[in-house]
């Protein structure tokens, strides 16, 4: 892999540079910068300015906050029927890519999406994975996280 970001060495990266490649994008050869990815979906939930328009959007955008610690950000985009009420992120996590394995529908015009996906990480020196088949339900124009399959 090659790519372990260390929770607050990349977080603080980020706010240092509009240059770092998204967290969601590092395994891809078309990288995209935070600035130009997750980075306006994360500024834009506070006040709805901007929105992911997709499911996968919405996926990246949720990964990028899990790496950066955005607590805030993930619970946001949790549907309330199944959102927690808090949750604990733990910050020696450390996150090496995400690979969208496959989406079903969730594009702008649907209500309901689904994206199977692979978060990569480090557990010690071992390279692991969670897999997961994630449902998003799109309400009043904002798109949230369901629950796994």
């Amino acid at each position: 892999m090659g790519h372990g970001f260390v929770l607050g060495a990349y977080a603080e990266t980020v706010k240092n540079t509009s240059q770092t490649i998204c967290a969601c994008r590092v395994l891809e050869a078309g990288e995209l910068s935070y600035e130009n990815c997750c980075k306006p979906f994360h500024d834009g939930r506070k006040d709805g300015s901007l929105l992911p328009s997709s499911a996968e959007e919405l996926m990246r955008s949720r990964y990028s906050a899990f790496v950066l610690g955005l607590a805030g950000y993930l619970l946001a985009t949790w549907h309330e029927s199944t959102r927690p009420k808090e949750m604990e992120l733990d910050p020696q996590m450390r996150w090496t890519g995400l690979e969208i394995i496959s989406t079903r529908a969730g594009g702008a015009a649907a209500s309901r999406g689904v994206v199977e996906f692979a978060a990569h990480y480090l557990d010690g020196r071992i390279d692991a994975q969670q897999h997961e088949v994630s449902t998003f339900v799109k309400q009043d124009g904002a798109w949230y996280y369901l629950d796994a399959l």
